[in-house]
């Protein structure tokens, strides 16, 4: 009965991120959805800017504590540790859903493209940075990631197993293509206004700040595999020159010796 309560809370804490992450397609866009990131003020300026900063910081901190190690040592006291990757993928929804709820727009204009042609090119490559956020996510392994595969395997009775270090396809032209393709998604707009600039510069700073704290966890984990990955991959550009990790390697074992 436990099993299968996890696995239900499992699948919960998944459907309400789905959900989630498709309202956000559409708020960031400003697609089809009741409420968007753009739109007429409906507050003084500072209480919109003090507001969506808040929202900001409250999903960054929690975004960034509940996924560093230590926390997860500590967390795990009290959350079974077969649904710790669900509740943290369920409070990381919760906090979205409570930032785009919230969201306040500021008014102002910083560009505006009239071109229906560019104004199409922006538009598919919006879409194009959410399509690599979802395809980078099942080359690593997407239902563990969002914490199915974990009260799966305990469903089944099978012990949970880390997956091991991989660089497939997108992986081997940047270290990080999930979070490039956040930011292409955050900044490809025909209409970028005051508010969704905000956002943006927000967001893109906080992903550079978690890159960081990221990789010094996957160093911990992987030690010197993940260093001559970092030394042979750029980290969101792609076709930066770069050495193979091939060479990588065999320079460390000539210094060696």
């Amino acid at each position: 009965m436990k099993k299968a309560i996890f696995l239900l809370y499992g699948v919960i804490a998944y459907l309400c991120f789905f959900g989630t992450i498709l309202y956000a397609i559409g708020f960031v866009g400003n697609l089809i959805v009741p409420k968007t990131i753009d739109g007429t003020p409906q507050v003084p300026l500072l209480q919109a800017l003090l507001t969506n900063t808040g929202l900001l910081l409250l999903f960054a901190f929690q975004h960034s504590i509940m996924a560093r190690p230590a926390f997860k040592r500590w967390w795990t006291k009290f959350v079974p540790e077969p649904i710790e990757r669900s509740t943290f993928v369920l409070f990381s929804s919760l906090c979205l859903m409570l930032l785009m709820s919230q969201w306040q727009p500021l008014g102002g204009v910083v560009w505006s493209i009239e071109n229906p042609v560019i104004q199409g090119v922006l538009m598919a490559l919006y879409l194009l940075g959410w399509a690599i956020v979802f395809f980078s996510t099942f080359l690593i392994n997407h239902f563990d990631l969002f914490g199915l595969r974990q009260v799966w395997l305990h469903f089944l009775g099978e012990p949970y197993t880390h997956l091991p270090f991989r660089t497939p396809f997108l992986y081997k032209a940047v270290r990080h293509p999930l979070y490039m393709g956040f930011i292409i998604a955050f900044w490809a707009t025909p209409l970028m206004t005051v508010t969704h600039l905000l956002f943006a510069l927000a967001t893109t700073g906080y992903i550079l700040m978690a890159i960081q704290l990221e990789e010094r966890d996957l160093i911990t984990q992987f030690g010197d595999r993940y260093r001559n990955y970092r030394r042979s991959a750029p980290m969101l550009i792609p076709f930066l020159k770069k050495r193979p990790i091939e060479q990588v390697a065999s320079d460390r074992q000539v210094k060696a010796s």
